[in-house]
């Protein structure tokens, strides 16, 4: 089936969901961060798709920061022991850092399928 086919659906709306970006229906992850190699439903090709180190990137940003900086002033402040920060720290990092990489993966697959965004090439006139 041809993309003109598919009414075009903001990434927002498919990507957080891990949904196929072209028909919204089928998922585009065979484990947690694998993608498929195409859409079950409608087939589209998602070789397309790179998001690199996007995901990572941006929860680091985001997460990774203030988690860590809870740790390092839990340590320096209270001087707890090492068991209670990790008992403490381990689930803000699981919680805030690994479930977030999921939607923001299927976000930026979603952001590249809408914005027809391609591998860069040099046009020589």
């Amino acid at each position: 089936m041809k993309d003109d086919q598919y009414p075009p659906i903001p990434p927002n709306i498919t990507g957080p969901r891990a949904r196929c970006p072209r028909c919204g229906e089928g998922s585009i992850f065979t484990g947690f961060l694998t993608l498929k190699k195409e859409c079950p439903v409608c087939g589209l090709d998602l070789s397309f798709a790179d998001t690199a180190d996007g995901p990572a990137f941006f929860v680091m940003l985001v997460a990774c920061v203030p988690v860590v900086a809870f740790a390092v002033w839990m340590e320096v402040s209270m001087d707890a022991p090492y068991w209670l920060n990790a008992l403490l720290t381990v689930p803000l990092l699981v919680l805030f850092c690994i479930l977030p990489l999921r939607p923001l993966k299927g976000w930026l697959v979603a952001s590249q399928y809408y914005y027809g965004a391609r591998e860069g090439s040099l046009d020589h006139d």
